[in-house]
């Protein structure tokens, strides 16, 4: 695990630039820095040491030292890989789980990526053609940024956006389309960026450059055939249980110590058992609020629930109390380590687990992130079979969306099904509305900014539709722009490796086989997923209904975090200054907060963390 930065170029930016991009970066390898350059390429890498702490710096190489490899991430079937490749007479210099990516390519070509099990972001130099391949994992859950180099040739690359700010020369301007759909999402959805000139590459891409030009293509996974049959329930409940043990298995590759989420849920329950009977006792890790009942998703509260699995575990457990005054004090390590404009709350309950597992020495943290997409486990999913209304292209003049919890269930279903496809993904589970942004946003700066269910458009060629769609956006959409970039950004702010075994390819895969009522049956989510692990798991775990880490965002607001807002939407804020906010915003905002009808406090965060961002 490690961030890098580098830079292929006509022009050399000279050697001060990489040590400021690996500065900027620091926090995501701590233990060692390395450099490497071959005429007009450069590249580092700061190291956070997990596999073959003696032997495993960076660079690695190829067996004529022809490749060269700087990479951040784990390549979790390595083991396998480095036996096949031994069989076929490759020598291996250390035990790096990274060293098979070099030989991979002897072996594959550009094909190497799709043999990966793993999460990376992979800068490959071939001495001989004088190629470069920047690769990201099939899933995005390791990040890579890239820009081109204005007026010649080349690219500059790191692991975060903030390693860019250190390159003099390379101007930068605010992606106004970006800004106007981070309230809707809350984060900005890739490949875009907050900066026009800065890109995210894709997952499961590959950017190839060198003499004759540069090429961005996607690879094929090797992992899983490309057409695999439905399954049988006892089937799908059987290879459930297999995918996970495997995924969970694989993600204890590790020569430190390793650690757990643990809210005392059915996800996390999950993953701490199987960690905990492969490696003995574990450190698990909980976040503990004072009691409070938010209105409408009740107790915010887990820490008793998963101190008592974490007894019958045997585990070594910490509790992090929170408060409203101590998140606030987190706030801008927050928005720092979001690296773009990012306001998932949640993020700030694993900032505080990482923060903690640092302390007590853990520097690999697994999490049970990602079940919820693979096996159906939000709460509206149980409504995904709505009978649908009058579809229209608009919606009407009230807003309504799941959000909406002072209204019942009834109203919003309601008022829904008379909702297209495309305004029903919004309304399922994202935060601000078109015409409330409209209300926000002034307008000479959101001119001419088209709208954000254009990332939905997938529902717009047919007014018929089906529930598994709405997953499979989820899964392609939301898991890795949400869930793979809060644990990725939140647990490296404090050099800790977060692993999710839910996001494994092979999982994933095996989670487009399932239908509908293999998820969500009756009244049960995820019914797969619990059938599987019934019999080693309590019945109160198993059968608890989900919960999720609901930070009370819109009580906060109210009180103890009233003067944010006021901060956020005075004159002087960076928003104002900036010319992004409508003249009355300050009244709109308000208005929002305090409906009794929808929770807005999500969309009103995320204007305090804009704001924050742009201060910083």
């Amino acid at each position: 695990m490690c961030g890098i930065a580098g830079y292929l170029s006509t022009e050399d930016l000279g050697v001060d630039v990489l040590h400021g991009m690996l500065a900027a970066i620091h926090h995501r390898g701590p233990d060692e820095d390395s450099f490497w350059h071959d005429r007009n390429f450069h590249v580092g890498m700061c190291r956070l040491a997990i596999n073959d702490l003696a032997h495993g710096s960076q660079p690695l190489y190829n067996g004529d030292q022809s490749v060269v490899v700087m990479y951040n991430g784990e390549i979790y079937n390595s083991p396998e890989l480095r036996r096949q490749l031994v069989a076929k007479g490759y020598e291996f210099r250390t035990g790096s789980d990274g060293e098979v990516i070099a030989h991979m390519y002897d072996e594959h070509g550009t094909d190497l990526f799709g043999y990966l099990d793993g999460m990376f972001a992979i800068a490959l130099w071939d001495k001989s053609s004088r190629t470069l391949l920047l690769a990201r994992d099939q899933v995005g859950e390791k990040p890579l940024y890239y820009s081109g180099i204005e007026g010649g040739f080349g690219v500059i690359f790191a692991s975060e956006i903030k390693a860019f700010r250190q390159i003099q020369g390379l101007d930068v301007s605010l992606n106004r389309q970006a800004v106007w759909d981070f309230p809707t999402f809350l984060w900005i959805p890739e490949p875009e960026t907050i900066y026009c000139e800065i890109r995210a590459l894709p997952r499961s891409h590959i950017l190839s450059l060198n003499d004759n030009g540069t090429v961005l293509h996607k690879y094929q996974s090797k992992l899983t055939p490309a057409q695999l049959a439905p399954l049988e329930d006892c089937e799908a409940v059987d290879e459930t249980r297999r995918v996970v043990d495997q995924a969970v298995h694989s993600r204890l590759l590790s020569d430190v110590p390793v650690g757990s989420f643990l809210s005392g849920g059915l996800d996390s329950s999950i993953v701490a058992t199987i960690a905990t009977r492969e490696l003995g006792r574990i450190d698990t890790f909980s976040v503990a609020f004072d009691q409070l009942e938010d209105p409408y998703h009740g107790a915010s509260d887990e820490s008793e629930l998963s101190a008592a699995y974490a007894q019958t575990l045997g585990s070594r457990h910490h509790t992090i109390h929170v408060t409203a005054d101590s998140l606030r004090d987190a706030l801008d390590e927050f928005v720092l380590f979001g690296d773009q404009p990012f306001a998932v709350s949640s993020g700030l309950g694993v900032l505080a687990v990482a923060e903690m597992a640092n302390d007590v020495g853990v520097k690999v943290l697994l999490s049970g992130d990602c079940a919820d997409e693979c096996f159906g486990g939000y709460s509206w999913y149980r409504h995904l079979i709505l009978p649908s209304g009058n579809q229209g292209d608009t919606f009407d003049s009230e807003i309504v969306s799941y959000q909406n919890f002072g209204l019942s269930l009834r109203e919003r279903l309601s008022q829904m099904a008379g909702y297209s496809a495309q305004q029903r993904a919004w309304a399922w589970h994202y935060y601000a509305h078109e015409e409330e942004k409209r209300a926000l946003f002034a307008p000479e700066w959101r001119e001419g900014l088209a709208s954000s269910l254009r990332y939905f458009t997938e529902f717009a060629s047919s007014p018929e539709w089906e529930p598994l769609q709405f997953v499979a956006q989820d899964r392609n959409f939301y898991l890795p722009n949400e869930m793979l970039r809060k644990v990725d950004r939140m647990t490296m702010a404090y050099s800790v490796e977060g692993r999710v075994p839910f996001a494994a390819p092979t999982v994933l895969a095996h989670a487009d086989r399932l239908n509908y009522t293999q998820m969500v049956r009756g009244s049960s989510l995820k019914w797969a997923l619990r059938q599987a692990y019934r019999d080693i798991l309590p019945v109160e775990v198993v059968d608890r209904p989900k919960h999720g880490f609901n930070v009370p965002v819109d009580q906060w607001l109210r009180e103890e975090w009233r003067d944010l807002l006021t901060e956020t939407f005075a004159p002087s804020s960076a928003l104002n200054q900036h010319g992004m906010l409508s003249s009355n915003a300050g009244q709109v905002a308000e208005t929002m907060l305090y409906d009794k009808e929808r929770l807005n406090g999500h969309t009103l965060l995320s204007f305090v963390a804009l704001n924050r961002w742009l201060e910083s």
